[in-house]
């Protein structure tokens, strides 16, 4: 057993290795990182865990390209290929329905999921999502651009949180040292290349397929978020029939970290019966 915490059981999901955690029980809960460097579902997800497994299952798995999943050499990391692993990591665990929590780009794959494969769906997170069209923000063409080094982290970090308080050198350290593991970088530097405007485009769905969404859905955003803009969670929160919208003061990017008392408790009541 590894004394990483980042890393947690492993199952082979649409033939990639895939690292993930499981704990709990009852109703599954998908939780979907974003895509910032150094990202990993422990990373992204450590203090939801804890807060959601006494009532759920919580799974948070590595998606293809990032953490401790394989990453397969050659491939070209579009929408349709994470949303291809995403399906098989239900199929190799047997889940045939889940609740879906997405933050940011794990929000537009949330969205994509629910778009393609709506079955396999129960209710639906979206925080901080991508999934519709925006001007690309100087945080997250920064974060994207990201290349590796100390000070570097500490910048993207820094853009991530309204309060800087939660921005620790262990923190700006832990993601530092994911994102310089052999073979990450490349990894990353070939997902969002510039000009990165079209990578926002690429996670866009058109309206009027976000608006045939079927699901209860929360839309959970902060309202000074440097990455993704208010204006998405809004937009998002007015095509979806079902959806309903909390918005964060004086929280940025990490809601999840941010406001974790407050998230998880109306993520909690939103997913419960």
């Amino acid at each position: 057993m590894s004394d990483n915490p980042e890393i947690g059981k492993s199952v082979t999901a649409a033939g990639i290795k895939t690292n993930y955690h499981d704990d709990g029980s009852g109703k599954p809960v998908v939780l979907i990182h974003g895509s910032g460097p150094g990202v990993t579902g422990w990373a992204n997800w450590r203090l939801v865990i804890p807060k959601l497994s006494p009532k759920f299952r919580v799974l948070a798995p590595d998606i293809v390209g990032f953490g401790y999943t394989e990453r397969p050499a050659g491939v070209r990391y579009t929408m349709d290929y994470w949303l291809k692993h995403m399906v098989g990591f239900l199929d190799a665990l047997k889940i045939e329905k889940a609740s879906i929590v997405g933050n940011s780009f794990g929000g537009g794959l949330a969205v994509a999921l629910a778009i393609n494969h709506p079955e396999r769906i129960d209710k639906l997170v979206l925080m901080g999502a991508a999934g519709v069209s925006f001007k690309l923000t100087p945080g997250l063409d920064a974060v994207w651009g990201y290349e590796p080094s100390i000070d570097n982290m500490r910048k993207i970090v820094n853009l991530f949180a309204w309060n800087k308080a939660l921005l620790t050198e262990d923190l700006v350290r832990m993601r530092y040292e994911a994102s310089v593991r052999p073979g990450y970088q490349e990894s990353y530097a070939s997902m969002f290349p510039a000009p990165r405007q079209r990578h926002v485009e690429a996670m866009a769905f058109p309206d009027d397929k976000i608006h045939a969404i079927p699901h209860e859905t929360l839309v959970v955003h902060g309202r000074d978020d440097q990455v993704v803009p208010l204006e998405t969670g809004l937009k998002l929160a007015m095509l979806i029939p079902r959806a309903q919208l909390h918005v964060f003061g004086q929280t940025g990017h990490w809601t999840q970290i941010e406001r974790n008392r407050d998230f998880c408790r109306l993520v909690e009541m939103f997913l419960g019966d």
